[in-house]
């Protein structure tokens, strides 16, 4: 396929980070010729690592809360089901409607302005929520914690950062860092509120976010100059064929279906552990770090053998089949203390598995310089399933207690089932950018030329931009060729 394309270009809006690696392409060169790169220069590396840090203590405040606020949330006052269900989804609200703005305002005024805006907001939130003493103050502090929704600014500002070789790394380093900010707070969560309670949770959630803003200042470089990135940001003229989209509209389903069956599930572990099981609140974190562990080397081999055997479509139907399938046996396990924490595991595995795999399938899919706005609707659509599912959880709890929670997530993962089904396997391609001279841009040939190189199945020549964004099959794709294309004349 073959597109010139214009317009402006809106930075990421929560760009998710793709877990991928693969060729570089070289944006030094005139002509953009691909090449290999042996490493990042110490700038971009400090720039990577210091965001990923920043990205992880604002992900690792987010998630600390997921495992006690179930039940360490029971002692506020007006506490019910349906409110705690809130509150364990609120952030979800502002973050979906924020995200994209908050990108957009970093490019009128600086990504670290944007950045340390937002991580105040998030510890302005966490000090609400920590001094509250009803649920309506909880939910108003995890609302306030949302709106610094600072995830577009900072990979826009890794965009900005890092060179077209390097940025694949950046991106997986902060894709490495929510993984690890996750598993870290399942752990601390029930840790730290067994030494401070539920307020000293919230209390080091905002201590995190001011580590952040310390990072931001003291560590983070601050670029020479911005630059659009058709494949990190949102384009406004991209926004309404993302939306219309089949196949991606069924991952847009998808991902708000996994996180609100997270939200509405963490919902109902901690009381079936506490109440059901009869495993102490404080005694929680042992579970979740078994869990998370084991699954982690128990997805392993899916990943690679979605990607080897590009089997992308059926692994995910099948990480879907087991969120579906472990409803149920949560349900009988609830008075099994063993039982049910093979069930977390399972639950772990097929989740886990789910959000490495999404975000490839996403890429594989979206159109050559399309990826970043679908990233964005993507990202929003996840936000707005952990707000929906934290309040469908707790509405099911309150009408039909533990089991209805359970029934509600399995019937919500039968019609992702259902609908992911329907999806037609993924191009095994992989997104490109290569910077042009302007003499291939008065190459009128350009476009039909590139197409040709075998490999390469779409191309979109961006000239405001001075850029080429092509989808590529790796395994066949002649290199030689499309350097020779490629090459100023």
């Amino acid at each position: 396929m073959l597109r010139r394309s214009g317009g402006k270009v809106a930075q990421p809006g929560g760009v998710r980070p793709e877990m991928g690696a693969g060729m570089v392409i070289s944006a030094l060169l005139p002509g953009a010729v691909m090449h290999q790169v042996d490493s990042m220069s110490p700038q971009e590396r400090r720039a990577s690592v210091s965001l990923a840090l920043v990205f992880a203590f604002r992900m690792l405040g987010l998630f600390m809360v997921l495992p006690v606020l179930a039940t360490w949330g029971q002692q506020l006052q007006g506490a019910t089901p349906f409110l705690i269900g809130m509150a364990i989804g609120a952030y979800g609200l502002t973050q979906a409607f924020l995200q994209i703005p908050f990108g957009m305002l970093s490019d009128r005024v600086g990504r670290k302005p944007v950045i340390v805006f937002g991580l105040l907001l998030f510890a302005a939130g966490g000090l609400v929520a920590a001094g509250a003493d009803s649920i309506t103050q909880v939910i108003a502090g995890r609302v306030l914690q949302g709106a610094g929704a600072i995830a577009a600014a900072v990979m826009a500002l890794v965009a900005d950062s890092t060179r077209e070789q390097h940025r694949t790394k950046a991106m997986a380093m902060i894709g490495m860092s929510i993984g690890l900010a996750f598993a870290v707070a399942m752990v601390a969560g029930p840790v730290v509120a067994r030494v401070a309670g539920l307020s000293g949770v919230f209390l080091s959630t905002s201590a995190l976010a001011l580590v952040g803003i310390v990072l931001v200042i003291l560590a983070v470089p601050t670029p020479r100059h911005t630059q659009p990135h058709r494949d990190a940001g949102v384009v406004r003229g991209a926004l309404w064929p993302a939306l219309a989209n089949g196949q991606l509209l069924r991952l847009n389903y998808g991902i708000a279906c996994l996180h609100a069956i997270l939200m509405a599930t963490f919902l109902a572990i901690p009381l079936a552990l506490q109440q059901q099981a009869g495993l102490a609140k404080e005694e929680h974190w042992w579970v979740y770090l078994a869990a998370l562990l084991l699954s982690f080397f128990g997805m392993v081999p899916f990943i690679i053998y979605a990607e080897r055997q590009r089997q992308m479509k059926r692994v995910m139907l099948g990480a879907v089949a087991v969120l579906a399938l472990v409803q149920p046996l949560f349900w009988l396990s609830q008075h099994s203390l063993p039982w049910l924490v093979a069930a977390i595991i399972l639950f772990f595995v097929g989740f886990n598995l789910l959000e490495a795999t999404l975000p490839s399938l996403l890429s594989k899919i979206a159109p050559a310089g399309g990826k970043g706005t679908a990233m964005g609707v993507y990202s929003t659509s996840q936000f707005a399933g952990a707000a929906l599912g934290g309040m469908f959880g707790g509405w099911l709890f309150a009408q039909f207690g533990l089991s209805g929670v359970f029934v509600g997530c399995a019937l919500l993962a039968l019609s992702w089932l259902v609908i992911g089904g329907t999806m037609r396997e993924p191009p095994y391609v992989t997104s490109y950018r290569l910077a042009l001279s302007p003499a291939c841009l008065d190459d009128a040939a350009l476009a039909t030329r590139l197409q040709a190189v075998a490999g390469v199945t779409e191309v979109v020549i961006v000239a405001e931009e001075a850029a080429a964004y092509l989808k590529v099959d790796a395994k066949i794709l002649d290199r030689e060729a499309l350097n020779r294309v490629a090459a100023p004349v």
